[in-house]
């Protein structure tokens, strides 16, 4: 299996990393890389899928045909193969470096799982087989996935005798949470396709038609489904990888994350009402618990993004 290093064809690769540490395994190799100067315009190209996170500080992100984005430690980046893209690295410094990893996963492992998961779970049945060649996939505030990545780093990093064995259980377990998430995903962008389960559609249907309505709540979603409330939790969450609620609010967090970026002079307590919060607190609440950042802090950040591209 090739290094991440070999990868990866960049034009300022050596410039930009003074420090580098390769740990291998059967299945995956994960690389770790330091910074610390600020750094701008590194474009790498990807020939293999790449799971990369952010341990300390911070990275500005700009793939193409997309916004620039902010990629920070609780998140997850998971990059296709025929990628590119362009890095800032705008904090980084002596004392407080940039730590990022990359993470290689042998690409017969992944077509091994990916075989057996499209076989056994009912997302194949929902909505086709699911790959990686997709355009790259941002992870906001994913908890199991961001977990297991730092126990596969940690096991990585210790080198015990068990190492290989636990690795592949892990990563297993990591390729098909990546799959469940991207599966939720692309059902959710094609919620008029033919579901085995065409009430599923219909609650999908519902909640997006209904997202900012106050009165929206699972038990109306459960009703419209035709279904008890317990029965549609269950099928909700098995279908769809999520629960009924954190669909909701995930998508409402969504909502307001559109409208701060579309008139970021709107007040905060306004943003919330259109999206359907009758609780500013809860609001910024549960904005933080998603994306790691208030709702101010958010709308700071995109401004310093403009500034920082100009």
């Amino acid at each position: 299996m090739k290094s991440l290093l070999q990868h990866l064809k960049t034009r300022k690769l050596a410039s930009f990393i003074e420090n580098k540490t390769i740990y291998t395994s059967p299945y995956a190799e994960l690389t770790i890389f330091k910074t610390n100067k600020v750094t701008k315009n590194i474009f790498l190209d990807f020939d293999a899928p790449i799971i990369a996170s952010i341990i300390t500080g911070k990275a500005i992100m700009d793939f193409e045909k997309t916004m620039p984005f902010s990629f920070i430690p609780g998140e997850t980046l998971i990059i296709p193969e025929e990628n590119s893209v362009r890095i800032d690295f705008p904090e980084a410094s002596e004392l407080n470096p940039t730590v990022c990893l990359g993470l290689v996963i042998d690409p017969n492992k992944i077509n091994d799982v990916i075989s057996n998961f499209n076989g056994k779970t009912i997302l194949q049945r929902e909505n086709n087989n699911w790959d990686f060649k997709k355009k790259a996939a941002h992870l906001n505030n994913n908890t199991e996935i961001d977990i297991l990545v730092k126990k596969i780093t940690d096991t990585f990093i210790k080198n015990t005798k068990s190492k290989d064995a636990l690795l592949n259980l892990m990563i297993q377990e990591l390729i098909i949470r990546l799959l469940q998430s991207k599966a939720r995903k692309l059902i959710l962008r094609k919620v008029n396709d033919n579901f085995s389960d065409a009430r599923i559609s219909y609650a999908v249907k519902y909640i997006q038609d209904n997202l900012t309505k106050s009165n929206l709540t699972l038990d109306k979603v459960a009703e419209k489904a035709c279904m008890s409330k317990s029965h549609f939790f269950k099928k909700f969450k098995s279908t769809l990888g999520i629960t009924p609620i954190d669909y909701i609010n995930s998508e409402k967090i969504k909502f307001a994350k559109k409208l701060i970026k579309k008139n970021p002079d709107q007040n905060i307590s306004d943003i919330a009402y259109k999206a359907g919060f009758n609780n500013v607190t809860y609001f910024n609440r549960l904005f933080k618990k998603n994306e790691l950042i208030t709702p101010q802090k958010f709308k700071i950040s995109l401004s310093k993004i403009t500034a920082y591209n100009y």
